[in-house]
């Protein structure tokens, strides 16, 4: 395998020291960076290398999990370690960092940690400075674009510098040892196989709830609210891996293909429908780990109608899924910080015990990665034949005796090998963007009213509602 210089635009920034550093250096660590390997990030301010050294040291021990920290792991780590301070306005800033990167002969792989809108101008400067080889990789960061209009913009602009191949869109829940788990439990088990369709399966839920407020991002926040920052991106990935059909093999171009289908599958949400399918509200005074958290509109300091929770009925209308509502939920201040996906089953054709079934398989991708199974079966402590519902957890780290790979080590991992099975293409972006614009349009118009919950609970009454109508409910995150 051959060297790799990781170039992170935003080098010193929150999303770098948070998850990319401490990423690269588990690569260090399990020996996965190729001899001859660099980490160079950018700055905008007169950052010093022995600045940046201890300022990635210092994150390193605060964002690994305890213990993990090595010593001499780091020392080789540090090593790799370059800060090169570049004005991204100013080409003539780049000189030092081309100069580095046109003396090596590792393989370039360009990190966008920086706002979308300044994509387009690092690739167009990377271009004119020739450093974009054939072999050279980007990836960037979500949020792509506003809506379709300007997502398709900011991937045309990419688009003129490197190839689709070239391109890794990443989405970090897709990196996630339980989601690439979905596919083996999917296509490699029978059980599972013969009943993934409207035959057996009654409906799915897919939460992702966050128990923190908006905290440094309100002005990015009050600009995009849930629908933009959560259900375009990582909801509709997350369904898409549920819903698809076997893919040819596990190959990028046939995974791909499969997830395409999906989304040009899904049912329009229009009209009178969007208030009817769609629950968009903001969260209120409450109370988050026993203490009294303000408002949105109190973080945020200013007044606003943006919404901080989302819940749709969205539908696939493909033979395999027809009739099968999928339901979405995310929101910030929510009781806890979880998510999951939830496949409910239909009850037994015939039952003999009464109603009381309850066959799901629950998909848990955080805090913890488990698999949990949940059947029916004889209580042994009745005489009587009683049903009583039992859980089978699966705990991949213990059932694999290591720890839950980081998505971001994986993520960064594939894009240095090329492999963009993991990562979303052009195409995606684009429908789920036709998907999402006229459910934002129509809350333009308040096709569906906003509504309001108490911060530290799990949304509003009407997403209750939306699932009441149906005579379904919720999940209960345990």
């Amino acid at each position: 395998m051959q060297a790799t210089d990781w170039v992170i635009f935003g080098g010193t920034g929150d999303l770098s020291m948070r998850k990319l550093m401490p990423a690269l250096y588990r690569c260090e660590e399990e020996g996965r960076m190729v001899e001859g390997s660099r980490v160079l990030a950018t700055s905008r301010g007169n950052t010093t290398q022995e600045e940046f050294v201890q300022g990635v040291k210092a994150a390193l021990q605060k964002f690994l999990r305890p213990g993990e920290f090595e010593e001499s792991t780091w020392v080789q780590f540090a090593e790799r370690l370059l800060i090169v301070n570049v004005d991204l306005s100013d080409v003539a800033s780049w000189n030092d960092m081309a100069e580095l990167l046109k003396a090596s002969a590792a393989t370039p792989v360009y990190y966008l940690a920086i706002p979308p809108s300044l994509f387009g101008g690092v690739c167009a400067t990377l271009s004119s400075l020739d450093l974009v080889s054939d072999s050279a990789r980007v990836i960037v960061e979500k949020p792509l674009g506003y809506d379709r209009e300007s997502a398709e913009a900011i991937n045309g602009e990419i688009a003129l510098y490197f190839t689709e191949s070239q391109i890794f869109r990443i989405d970090h829940y897709l990196g996630k040892e339980s989601v690439q788990n979905l596919l083996a439990l999917r296509f490699a088990n029978r059980m599972f196989e013969n009943i993934w369709d409207a035959n057996s399966i009654d409906h799915v839920q897919i939460t992702l709830a966050e128990s923190v407020g908006v905290e440094s991002r309100g002005g990015f926040y009050d600009g995009a609210g849930a629908m933009r920052d959560m259900v375009q991106n990582h909801l509709l990935q997350l369904l898409c891996f549920v819903a698809m059909d076997p893919p040819n093999a596990l190959d990028a171009d046939s995974v791909r293909s499969e997830k395409i289908k999906v989304l040009r599958s899904l049912r329009k949400i229009t009209g009178d429908d969007i208030g009817k399918h769609t629950v968009r509200a903001q969260y209120v005074d409450g109370e988050a780990g026993g203490k009294p958290v303000d408002s949105y509109i109190g973080d945020l300091g200013k007044p606003s109608r943006t919404e901080t929770f989302v819940a749709i009925r969205a539908f696939v209308d493909n033979w395999r899924w027809k009739g099968v509502p999928f339901y979405l939920r995310t929101g910030k201040r929510m009781s806890g910080r979880y998510a999951e996906m939830v496949i409910q089953f239909k009850p037994v054709t015939h039952s003999l015990f009464g109603k009381e079934q309850n066959n799901q398989l629950v998909i848990r991708l955080q805090p913890e990665e488990h698999i949990y199974i949940n059947l029916m079966s004889k209580d042994i402590a009745s005489a009587d034949v009683k049903l009583r519902p039992i859980e089978f957890e699966i705990d991949l780290a213990a059932e694999c005796n290591a720890p839950v790979a980081d998505a971001y080590k994986r993520l960064m991992l594939d894009a240095m090998t090329g492999n963009g099975t993991l990562f979303v293409h052009r195409e995606e972006v684009d429908y789920a963007w036709r998907w999402a614009d006229p459910i934002i349009a129509g809350w333009k118009k308040n096709l569906a009213p906003l509504s309001y919950y108490a911060a530290g609970t799990n949304g509003p009454e009407s997403s209750e509602d939306l699932m009441a109508d149906d005579n379904r409910q919720w999940h209960v995150q345990d």
